[in-house]
């Protein structure tokens, strides 16, 4: 399946509004189709990588599924990391490692399994195993399309492979899902 088409085939959803007409964070007028190019893009902060949010929950109203497109410079990495929803790639374009600790039953990630990972690859991560993808080319950028299940995505960040899960930082809203997000009327402060 070619990308345009996944991507025609993701847009043919029902989308729903949650956030004001005036906002990037609402469909209100978005087109059935839209070109990539003229979706907003950010590196969020983080040198070496540019985040599109092709479709998500916060900001198009997407219940099921969200899903990215990154690209990563050489030398560029997503930090060590577990979320607990299911994670799919597609390499579009480049190569890198990913790193996958599958002991998230344990007290820690543990020392992880080196993955190759190239063009016209997939892969998927398992909920809430710890992973970290590096773009290990130092040629060319590594292009990957991301789908997640259950957005928006609570992200768990370690330091290093050694750290307790419980001492992992939660960051949610992630970095992307920051501006879309809204506290629900019913979750007020109790001061």
């Amino acid at each position: 399946m070619t990308l345009t088409l996944l991507l025609l085939t993701l847009f043919t959803f029902s989308f729903s509004a949650i956030a004001p007409a005036s906002s990037q964070c609402s469909i209100t007028g978005l087109p059935l189709v839209r070109n990539i190019s003229e979706i907003h893009q950010d590196n969020y902060g983080r040198p070496g990588l540019s985040h599109i949010t092709v479709v998500g929950s916060l900001m198009h109203g997407m219940k099921e599924v969200e899903v990215w497109l990154q690209t990563f410079a050489p030398g560029s990495h997503t930090p060590i990391h577990r979320h607990s929803c299911e994670e799919v790639f597609i390499v579009l374009k480049g190569s890198g490692t990913l790193y996958l600790a599958s002991d998230s039953n344990g007290k820690y990630p543990g020392k992880p399994e080196e993955h190759f990972v190239f063009a016209n690859s997939t892969f998927h991560i398992p909920i809430n195993d710890a992973h970290q993808l590096w773009n290990s080319n130092e040629q060319e950028d590594l292009q990957v399309l991301v789908v997640i299940s259950r957005p928006p995505v609570k992200v768990f960040i370690y330091e290093d492979w050694s750290m307790p899960h419980s001492a992992a930082k939660l960051k949610f809203p992630y970095y992307w899902d920051e501006q879309c997000y809204q506290v629900p009327n019913n979750k007020k402060d109790e001061l």
